[in-house]
């Protein structure tokens, strides 16, 4: 490692931000938290991997024995050695439109999303939420999410992740005819011209005769618990955040509550046993995240079932429907880790 990489010092027409946004310019939940970052007096820069490099120019350089960062955008230029804290919240994609060939206009994009890697990583310091980029592919992974909580001691169901239509009877009848099937990612598709999502399904016995259909791809195949209601759990750092969904009060969300019939469906704020928030909150440390929204089931008879971990979870519905101050807790925390003093070596941001 090269000395002096330190911050640089910023010319007259540099931009210093100690607080970098990096998502779409239609997240909402940015638009939630802003009032409270201007409140603390947080300099920000609110950009989207979008608009790169088609719509800005991101310059890295070593230089005399020192790094130097800059990013211009819509005419202004900003210092990125200076920044302290980044929300990655949900970004879009680098994106080249005026490359007009789609195989160079991929590469573009390609190499964008590359040396983007490298920049983040060479951001001196940043706190990140809820995690590096390149680190939180690595273990943005619902399996990984399980094992992990199992270590903590959470109650988790029964769980085969296979493509084998052998094993898709055997886990029927373990689930005693109840079962339901899993995407491990949510990544939209299309049917007939029409987009599509998977959402959590009911696998009924007519659907075993088709088992040959999983050899295409791997699916998550669990019991279908029986639920009083269900929880969100959002923490922040060390705040946690409970609300409970009252999933069973409508058909529509009683096997996935993402289906969304906010009329019939009720939420508020919880009260989570101090056991199950404290390993909420060491399940997301653990992993290397400031920010985790959990998926838990609560059953008639009182369990708490672990289901699932989102990094980028979103929280400004449940902000909304119950009054929870997660916003104000997200803008506490990047406030805070934009006051930290930085390591001189890249490093040690890792």
């Amino acid at each position: 490692m090269s000395k002096g990489t330190g911050p640089h010092p910023t010319t007259a027409k540099e931009h210093v931000t100690v607080l970098l946004i990096i998502s779409s310019a239609r997240d909402d939940s940015v638009h939630a938290v802003l009032p409270g970052l201007r409140e603390r007096g947080v300099p920000l820069l609110w950009w989207d991997e979008a608009d790169y490099p088609g719509a800005s120019t991101l310059t890295t350089s070593l230089v005399g024995g020192h790094w130097r960062q800059t990013l211009t955008y819509r005419g202004e230029t900003y210092d990125l050695s200076a920044v302290t804290a980044v929300w990655d919240r949900r970004p879009g994609t680098p994106s080249a439109p005026e490359v007009p060939e789609p195989s160079q206009r991929a590469f573009a994009e390609h190499v964008a999303k590359v040396a983007l890697t490298g920049a983040y990583d060479l951001m001196v310091g940043a706190r990140w939420m809820p995690i590096r980029p390149h680190r939180g592919a690595a273990i943005d992974n619902k399996l990984l999410h399980l094992y992990r909580a199992v270590e903590l001691g959470f109650d988790v169901v029964d769980t085969v992740v296979t493509n084998d239509p052998d094993e898709l009877v055997p886990a029927w009848n373990r689930a005693g005819g109840r079962l339901i099937t899993k995407t491990l990612d949510a990544r939209p598709f299309t049917l007939d011209g029409e987009p599509r999502h998977l959402y959590t399904t009911v696998v009924p016995r007519r659907r075993l005769s088709g088992r040959h259909r999983l050899r295409h791809g791997p699916a998550m195949l669990q019991p279908n618990l029986p639920k009083a209601y269900e929880l969100r759990v959002t923490v922040v750092g060390e705040r946690v955040f409970a609300a409970r969904i009252d999933s069973q009060a409508s058909r529509l969300t009683a096997v996935d509550w993402r289906h969304y019939d906010d009329p019939n469906v009720g939420y508020s704020a919880y009260d989570l046993p101090p056991d199950v928030s404290e390993r909420c909150v060491r399940l997301v440390a653990e992993l290397g995240l400031s920010f985790g929204a959990l998926d838990f089931v609560v059953t008639p008879d009182g369990r708490y079932v672990f289901l699932e971990l989102n990094i980028g979870g979103q929280w400004a519905f449940v902000e909304m429907l119950t009054g929870l101050p997660i916003g104000d807790a997200i803008a506490d925390w990047l406030a805070d880790a934009t006051a930290r003093p930085r390591p001189e070596d890249p490093t040690d941001a890792r």
